[in-house]
Parts: structure tokens; C-alpha cells; sequence
């Protein structure tokens, strides 16, 4: 369940540090290494943000 509600706060938004803080790790490298995995929501999240970057910047 922890994994699952770290993703979900990651997928929503919620910053890694936020993340880190509410389950209580003393690393962010722990919750990023071990309870942040990457859905493909938020791969097609980081495409659509990079190519609005590339069109507002070119």
C-alpha cells in the first residue's frame, strides 16, 4: 500500500520532498529509489510538457 500511495501522490502532483515527509522517511533518496515508481500516465505527462516546452521555446 505504501508504494501504490507514493505513486499516486507523485502521479498527482505531489512533490518527491511532500512525499518523503508524509511517509516519514529521513531520505529522499529512499522514497525516490524504493517507493516511487513511474506510471505512464506521468511518462505521457513528461512528453506533453516537453513538447509544449520545445513549442514555446523554438
Amino acid at each position: 500500500m505504501r508504494h501504490t500511495h507514493a505513486t499516486l501522490l507523485l502521479e498527482a502532483g505531489v512533490s518527491l520532498k511532500e512525499v518523503q515527509e508524509r511517509l516519514g522517511h529521513s531520505s529522499i533518496k529512499m522514497t525516490g529509489d524504493i517507493y516511487a515508481h513511474v506510471t505512464n500516465k506521468m511518462k505521457n505527462n513528461a512528453s506533453k510538457k516537453f513538447s509544449e516546452y520545445m513549442q514555446e521555446h523554438s
